[in-house]
């Protein structure tokens, strides 16, 4: 995923279009004020009534000095809950260059196809494709719920195109703010969302799971998105999506698994196999949201065989192993957390995980030594043979020196290990 400066790179190149653009973005919000709808138009839209009106106020409004919004740089950081494994926050793949974009071909077909008369009364608000992000971002209270209400009418619009900006233009409007984020849903954008998951655009169906994702982020809309169905299709967004797509549905479900009741039913929807796909598979954001997803999921027992089942073990120890920078130690909490149950101990150890865990006790961060350490204790407590195992592979030399000068946490999980490693061990029959 790109870092939100980059994000903010992005939105900086936007802004710098010509003054004749701006002009042109500036009308186009203004045709969107709340006045357009104080006849009802909306609800009561004819083609060329409503177009006649937009023109109207595009010409009579076209002098008014643009508003200066001030940004608001609320982001939800849900770091939390995962004992410092990772962070969330809104948009976070933040590729707006290809927000509010509709191809130049696709709009020649359009115009080919239809008439001006024919078209939408809304279409030219959602085809305009250098409407600066950061006017959507900053859209003042007044503004929004009209820019909202053209957006869901667009979301089920019949044209793609039309489909495909409002799905962009809304995931904008949820970037940042809570209260934006609370209006949207509340005026019916999820249940609207959630059809486009399944789109066979692959850009339509990035921008409807990115938007969700942004509107997950407010607790309330946690529960809206549970309750009209969106969990089984930001998985299927998993398996069929691009790469920006699959990344931002892995954290709209790592934000809904915050609500425990979740936890189960993500689960048990068929969400790990592609989880664990995009880890072995995906760029690196990619592996760092699948990790942090797997992560939550894994706090209850039925996930972690799973997550087992579906061949996690091997490039978890492979990340450890190469110590990748930034999935290292979160590869090390999530195998901490297989290692809680017998499928996982066994499928550690099978995959040559003693060996990997005591490359980085003598290597690896100070952080992963301590994760490393509390999974070879599990590894270890019951075992005699895995203990026979971790002494072959050299561990006592770094598990004293770890004893002496780690954490104090760390200290006390390494004179627990060598404790078991100093036990006698009974023959082994055969």
């Amino acid at each position: 995923m790109v870092s939100r400066e980059q994000d903010r790179s992005s939105e900086s190149q936007l802004s710098s279009t010509s003054s004749s653009s701006k002009t042109q973005q500036a009308r186009s919000m203004r045709t969107i004020r709340s006045h357009v709808f104080e006849t009802n138009l909306v609800s009561n839209l004819t083609e060329s009534a409503l177009d006649a009106k937009l023109t109207e106020l595009a010409k009579t409004t076209a002098e008014k000095a643009s508003k200066s919004f001030a940004v608001d740089t609320d982001s939800l950081e849900i770091s939390q809950a995962f004992s410092e494994v990772s962070a969330c926050s809104s948009d976070i793949s933040g590729e707006l260059e290809r927000l509010a974009c509709i191809s130049s071909c696709e709009e020649a077909k359009i115009s080919q196809n239809e008439s001006d008369l024919d078209l939408e009364p809304w279409l030219g608000f959602l085809q305009t494709e250098n409407l600066n992000s950061e006017i959507l971002d900053n859209i003042s209270p007044e503004d929004l719920q009209p820019a909202v209400m053209i957006c869901i009418k667009g979301v089920k619009s019949p044209s793609l195109a039309v489909k495909r900006s409002a799905a962009a233009k809304l995931r904008i409007l949820a970037k940042n703010r809570t209260e934006n984020r609370m209006l949207i849903a509340e005026s019916g954008a999820i249940p609207a969302l959630i059809p486009l998951l399944r789109s066979s655009d692959p850009w339509t169906q990035e921008n409807a799971a990115t938007a969700l994702l942004n509107l997950s982020l407010h607790e309330e809309n946690k529960l809206l998105c549970t309750r009209d169905g969106a969990i089984k299709p930001l998985i299927y967004v998993l398996r069929t999506g691009t790469e920006v797509a699959k990344q931002n549905a892995a954290c709209a479900l790592l934000s809904l698994s915050l609500v425990e009741e979740n936890i189960i039913s993500i689960g048990a929807s068929g969400a790990i196999a592609p989880l664990v796909s995009l880890l072995m598979n995906g760029t690196n954001r990619g592996m760092k949201d699948s990790l942090t997803t797997l992560y939550k999921l894994c706090s209850i027992e039925v996930n972690k065989v799973r997550v087992v089942n579906a061949g996690a073990a091997r490039p978890l120890l492979e990340f450890v192993s190469e110590q990748r920078s930034g999935l290292a130690e979160k590869a090390m909490v999530v195998l901490s957390s297989l290692a809680g149950i017998e499928e996982g101990r066994r499928a550690i150890v099978e995959e040559g995980g003693i060996a990997v865990l005591v490359e980085a006790i003598e290597d690896g961060s100070m952080k992963g030594k301590e994760f490393a350490v509390s999974t070879l204790l599990q590894l270890c407590s019951d075992s005699v043979r895995n203990r026979g195992c971790l002494v072959r592979e050299g561990a006592i030399p770094p598990l004293v020196a770890m004893s002496q000068s780690g954490s104090a946490r760390a200290k006390r999980k390494a004179e627990i290990l060598l404790g078991y490693l100093r036990e006698p061990r009974p023959e082994v029959s055969a």
